[in-house]
């Protein structure tokens, strides 16, 4: 195969031990055309310290994933600095080119940017500096196998209309046990992980195309090609801060005539959720960017019918969590929500305009890759008669 470059980002936050044991599986993969870049989210737990120790190997770490080795030791890396007027300072440009192909580059963030513009930081950087064909986008609560990089790379390959491609997620403490094979969204934008929860037995190994809707952004390729077309250097948007990112780009590639694919070859180790333990926070993102995310995608013919209903089903969801677990909070999150969508809603029709414009396929084909039954309803009464 010709060898494609790799840029792999991985945003780090007060959480340089995951990063770390993250980091060494990625150095120990099998294929050489790579480099990373880890965004530092403005970290207190002197994280870019404990990253620079690991590369001078002067920091070990243990997993049960992999032995740790001194072979790829020590890495390369270079220390850049980003302003809050968004230019990066201290970057000698002689420096970065002179670095291995295997360099680490260490961005460090003044603040907390969240996992959109967080690594729209990261994209920045390697499209300005770095000649790469595509970015890995990696949760640092994982850890990859050896092969995965070739695997997803040789799978996007196939076919110049891949724009995404998913590994196959299991879980980091049971590992036979799957956490995503691509996720499943329905009609009015309610979502869940394809096979959450089972054993992996292969059952969805050959479903590489079909069966799911999105990918899942903890362990995600993306081309070079979709990222330029679809918005130059910005792939994410930095409204959303947290949540639902992935559904908006995969929504968006399917709207420009891309694919989204699943790579079963490809495994990665999610721990899942470490970076946010807080439920409340999670239920407040993900609502308020799912009605953002509708609203930006759908056309108007089938906004009009499905938005309404989608706002009908979250107040009834929140009124269930409400008096299920009872506590109010979800019906403040629904509030909530709602204020921040009309708040911010010209910048959501401004967005909601660029990626009309750039529309190829009908809602009534895209649709057809989505469930047309209510996943919170089916939840819902799920939990009610258990």
């Amino acid at each position: 195969m010709q060898y494609q470059h790799v840029s792999i980002l991985i945003l780090n936050w007060n959480n340089w031990k995951d990063t770390i044991e993250c980091l060494e599986s990625v150095y120990q993969s099998n294929y050489s055309h790579y480099n990373v870049i880890v965004i530092d989210n403005g970290s207190k737990d002197h994280s870019v310290e404990r990253i620079r120790e690991y590369c001078e190997a002067k920091l070990k770490i243990k997993s049960k994933f992999f032995d740790y080795s001194n072979d790829n030791k020590p890495i390369n890396f270079l220390e850049v600095e980003r302003l809050k007027n968004k230019n990066i300072k201290n970057l000698d440009l002689n420096n970065l080119k002179h670095l291995d192909n295997k360099k680490l580059i260490i961005v460090k963030n003044g603040e907390n940017y969240g996992f959109a513009e967080g690594n729209n930081i990261g994209i920045r950087f390697a499209f300005d500096y770095l000649k790469t064909d595509y970015i890995l986008l990696l949760n640092n609560d994982t850890v990859i196998d050896i092969q995965l990089l070739e695997k997803m790379v040789l799978m996007s390959e196939t076919d110049e209309k891949i724009a995404i491609t998913q590994a196959k997620l299991l879980y980091y403490d049971e590992p036979n046990k799957i956490n995503s094979t691509g996720n499943k969204m329905d009609i009015f934008g309610a979502t869940h992980c394809r096979g959450c929860g089972e054993i992996d037995t292969g059952k969805y190994d050959k479903s590489y195309n079909d069966g799911f809707f999105y990918a899942s952004g903890a362990c995600i390729l993306i081309k070079r090609s979709f990222i330029s077309e679809f918005s130059g250097h910005n792939l994410f948007d930095t409204k959303l801060f947290a949540y639902h990112e992935d559904v908006d780009i995969s929504f968006s590639a399917h709207v420009l005539g891309y694919k989204v694919v699943f790579c079963p070859e490809a495994i990665c180790y999610h721990k899942e959720g470490s970076s946010h333990k807080n439920y409340y926070n999670k239920f407040y993102w993900a609502q308020r960017n799912n009605i953002r995310v509708l609203l930006k995608h759908y056309s108007f013919k089938y906004l009009i019918f499905i938005f309404p209903i989608n706002l009908l089903i979250e107040l009834l969801h929140s009124i269930f969590a409400t008096f299920y677990i009872r506590r109010l909070d979800y019906i403040k999150i629904f509030i909530k929500s709602l204020s921040w969508n009309i708040k911010n809603i010209n910048d959501t029709l401004e967005k909601r305009k660029i990626i009309q414009s750039k529309r190829k396929i009908s809602d009534k084909e895209i649709i057809k890759l989505m469930e047309k039954k209510s996943i919170r309803i089916s939840s819902n009464f799920h939990l009610l008669f258990k």
